[in-house]
């Protein structure tokens, strides 16, 4: 069969095309609002010049055909770590679903595949996502959700839940249609994590380098001698934190940046230091090859790193995708 046709919304820098390539579909449109994400998506797609338009300034008939649409619609409005204000965000960020809404009901696509926080399905008491579902139905969508977690079902060592919600015009493919099963996580820190060889002296913590005891404190709490596994520790404002599971904490939007949620590590060599850009998104299961802008700062592809998706947990779920529309 011919690869189906995706149109991706709030693109961010591609993950969810990238899951999707890989089970065999084909991205031909793409719209993300902000322009640095937009241009490490078109570094790894070439072939797309991604819409940077605001998604209530473009108009269905503006958007190619497609069979499936992609978004991961945002999600601060709806997180535990925002304000959970969801449809009531006054920055508007909980109402561009209806945007999708909008483009569903012109464009009738065979599939529309959404991701968001874990946190959607409880907001409100359930208020925010029963209007969700109620306009899939009133579309006449044929809809199925689960929260699933990285390291359960991407074989991924993050720790990162989220909502994914698959929905379908045609019964018929709804009813073949059956979430993947849980892997067992065989990939640690160390696959994601070079905790071996140096990288660049700006994400090493010394005596010295930033104010206060910062230095001193990381120095005392810093003290995992389980060299197979190792922790990962974070620096929340005021104390160290030691996550013990074995896995990288959820990654978030303001990763990296200095302060709060940062991620360490504590190297073979007895140092400390930041985890790179490019080890978060190899927590996000992004291949070796998926390329970063080498003219964009840290804190943006940090934050690109923390706003994107598992990629793994994508592809298997596109997998069963195409195998229930065959």
């Amino acid at each position: 069969m011919q690869p189906l046709k995706c149109a991706s919304f709030f693109a961010g820098v591609g993950g969810i095309d990238l899951g999707f390539k890989t089970a065999g579909f084909e991205t031909i449109y793409a719209n993300e609002f902000d322009a640095y994400p937009a241009k490490t998506f078109e570094l790894n797609f070439p072939s797309i010049h991604v819409d940077v338009r605001d998604i209530n300034s473009v108009k269905a008939e503006e958007i190619p055909d497609f069979d499936v649409m992609l978004a991961g619609f945002p999600c601060q409005a709806f997180s535990i770590a925002g304000y959970r204000k969801g449809f009531d965000d006054e920055k508007g960020r909980g109402e561009l679903f209806f945007q999708l809404v909008r483009i569903l009901e012109a464009k009738k696509p065979r599939i529309a595949f959404f991701e968001n926080v874990k946190n959607l399905v409880g907001h409100d008491n359930g208020n925010t996502f029963r209007v969700i579902c109620e306009q899939l139905d009133l579309l006449g969508y044929k809809y199925t959700y689960q929260v699933l977690n990285a390291m359960n079902y991407g074989n991924v060592a993050q720790n990162r839940e989220r909502i994914y919600i698959v929905a379908f015009r045609d019964e018929a493919d709804y009813e073949k249609f059956h979430w993947p099963l849980s892997v067992p996580l065989t990939n640690s820190v160390r696959d994601i994590i070079d905790f071996t060889n140096p990288v660049d002296a700006k994400y090493y913590y010394t005596a010295g380098k930033y104010k206060g005891d910062i230095y001193e404190q990381l120095v005392s709490a810093m003290k995992d001698d389980d060299k197979k596994n190792p922790a990962i520790y974070q620096w929340r404002r005021k104390y160290v934190r030691q996550n013990k599971s074995g896995v990288v904490p959820t990654l978030t939007a303001n990763q990296g940046e200095g302060g709060h949620n940062v991620c360490l590590i504590h190297t073979d060599d007895n140092k400390i230091r930041k985890m790179t850009p490019r080890e978060c998104f190899n927590t996000q299961g992004f291949p070796k090859d998926f390329k970063l802008p080498d003219d964009m700062s840290d804190a943006r592809l940090y934050k690109q790193a923390g706003n994107s998706v598992c990629v793994s947990v994508i592809s298997r779920i596109a997998e069963k995708v195409k195998e229930a529309v065959k």
